[in-house]
């Protein structure tokens, strides 16, 4: 975690009063006291009037309300801001549009010595093809140019940038993948100057803050970003008034990870690729493709990192998506702990990264393993659905069993939200909504279940169970969101009917059914300090 030891502990005592306190501790609380950033006493109001005169500074919360700050498990934060501030393609509705947006790109940046973009997604474009090498040419004129596609497992590049790598690589009109897309990424990234960089970290992590994120969880490696990116990142965190950092490096080298000040060597440890890339390792054929995709690990090399993170005392971790893939990764942490004792790997918390493709099987290998499942809901709301993505790569009835979140919570699984930013925005509340109105109805989740994945999930999965909850000492991480009124919602009726009477003391939500209009975050607080406060609050 990035160390916010340099900055001294605030010291004013604030009372928030007159709004809607989302705590355990008490689900009609309407007031709350932080003092030496932490969470003091949560209330009722006419409590709060004891506690007036002793702080420093009284907040009228008029009505808003009052939650735990998010953690997205899954960032990417230097590429989040490189698409914040640069070409975005994700919103590109065609391929022509896409080419006018890096032409008007490539023609404002003209000191820019390799230009970089994200997003492009054929999948969703009429003709369902990507732009060809020439096209881009064109577009560019004649420049250098790096488009990694919304999954960032496959890109299209312009020949002047394969003219810079000194490697033989590919020079088919097809978009590079594996080991070729990722040493054109590498040249790529490797033109950002570090004001570049610096600028990219921080423009992600403002906007993190701007959404409620208190914490983001980085998943670094060499082959995503850098050695100097990971760390610049962690060291800018520990000095910028911004959301917490927890970094995790993606390398089978535990002394490297360690040495870098990573959380554990995990997070995109590739054992596979992505659905939309074809590069996510099946068990049988994609239905639009006569292979199997790619793999990375296999089960051997799983129990030797597992083996190797757990005596070190660190977290392991794999990015795993197709079917084979996730059941290398059971088996390998299973060989583990054959090997050392099933009670430390479970105490270890090693994580799984997307988990997609689960079967019953492996979704109690899961639970048995005590592995965290550190999963992106934006993925089904994006590509699921009979005429998505994930239907085109597998077919109807392999698509509607991914991303089974009920069954995990039904087996005991940990889970954790995330973004996998920049393939789906950071988004907070709309990533629960995608948690609670799946595209497959028995995969949905209640948005109470959601929504404590995404706040007290994430910091579980980095071994705090003391946080990601307003509850005396837990840490003031907390956001403040102007909403409607507050619901409770479950895919089960009955469900919800009881958690509304006031007999249960269930504390309600905002209403996030489709279509209505999400919370706006007014405060968002990290350690007793705002991190951002929105103008005119």
């Amino acid at each position: 975690m990035s160390d916010r030891t340099a900055e001294p502990e605030p010291r004013t005592t604030v009372l928030l009063r007159r709004g809607e306190v989302h705590s355990p501790a008490d689900p009609f609380a309407t007031a709350m006291v932080i003092e030496r950033g932490q969470v003091a006493w949560v209330g009722s109001e006419g409590a709060a009037d004891a506690f007036a005169d002793g702080v420093d500074e009284v907040i009228d919360l008029d009505g808003a309300l009052v939650t735990p700050a998010f953690t997205d498990a899954h960032v990417h934060t230097t590429a989040t801001g490189l698409a914040l501030t640069g070409l975005d393609l994700s919103g590109a509705p065609s391929l022509e549009a896409a080419l006018a947006r890096v032409r008007a790109f490539a023609a404002a940046r003209p000191a820019d010595r390799v230009l970089l973009g994200h997003g492009w997604d054929a999948a969703r474009w009429p003709g369902g093809r990507p732009p060809t090498r020439a096209e881009l040419d064109e577009a560019t004129g004649g420049r250098p140019l790096y488009l990694s596609r919304i999954d960032v497992h496959s890109a299209v590049v312009t020949t002047a940038l394969l003219d810079l790598i000194p490697a033989d690589l590919p020079r088919e009109d097809a978009p590079l993948t594996a080991d070729a897309h990722h040493t054109v990424r590498e040249a790529a990234l490797a033109a950002i100057t570090p004001a570049q960089r610096a600028e990219a970290q921080r423009t992600a992590l403002v906007r993190a803050a701007a959404l409620g994120i208190g914490t983001v969880h980085e998943c670094g490696g060499p082959r995503i970003s850098s050695e100097d990116d990971f760390t610049a990142l962690l060291k800018l965190a520990g000095t910028l008034r911004g959301p917490r950092v927890v970094g995790y490096w993606a390398e089978q080298n535990v002394d490297k990870a360690r040495e870098l000040g990573a959380a554990g060597a995990a997070g995109d440890l590739f054992a596979d690729g992505a659905l939309g890339s074809h590069t996510a390792c099946l068990h049988e054929p994609y239905a639009d493709a006569g292979h199997t995709g790619t793999a990375y690990l296999d089960a051997d090399a799983v129990a030797a990192h597992v083996v190797a993170c757990t005596e070190a005392g660190l977290q392991a971790g794999f990015h795993a998506i197709g079917d084979a893939a996730v059941t290398a990764v059971v088996e390998g942490v299973r060989a583990a702990a054959d090997k050392l004792g099933l009670a430390r790997i479970r105490a270890a918390r090693h994580r799984v990264e997307h988990a997609e493709m689960l079967t019953p099987e492996t979704v109690a290998a899961f639970a048995e393993l005590g592995l965290i499942a550190s999963v992106q809901p934006a993925f089904d709301a994006l590509w699921g659905g009979e005429d998505g993505m994930y239907a085109r790569r597998l077919g109807a009835e392999r698509a509607r069993a991914l991303n089974p979140y009920a069954a995990l919570l039904r087996a005991g699984v940990p889970l954790a939200f995330g973004s996998d930013s920049p393939v789906t925005p950071l988004d907070p509340w709309g990533t629960v909504r995608a948690a609670a109105f799946h595209h497959t109805p028995e995969h949905r989740i209640s948005v109470r279940a959601a929504f404590t994945a995404h706040t007290r999930g994430g910091w579980r999965a980095v071994g705090r169970d003391d946080a990601g909850v307003l509850v005396p000492g837990a840490p003031a991480d907390y956001a403040v969101w102007r909403t409607d009124e507050l619901v409770v919602q479950a895919p089960d009726d009955r469900v919800a009917r009881w958690s509304t009477d006031p007999r249960s003391g269930t504390p309600g939500l905002p209403d996030l059914s489709p279509g209505r209009e999400l919370p706006v975050c007014l405060r968002t607080v990290v350690g007793g300090r705002a991190v951002f406060v929105r103008p005119g609050e």
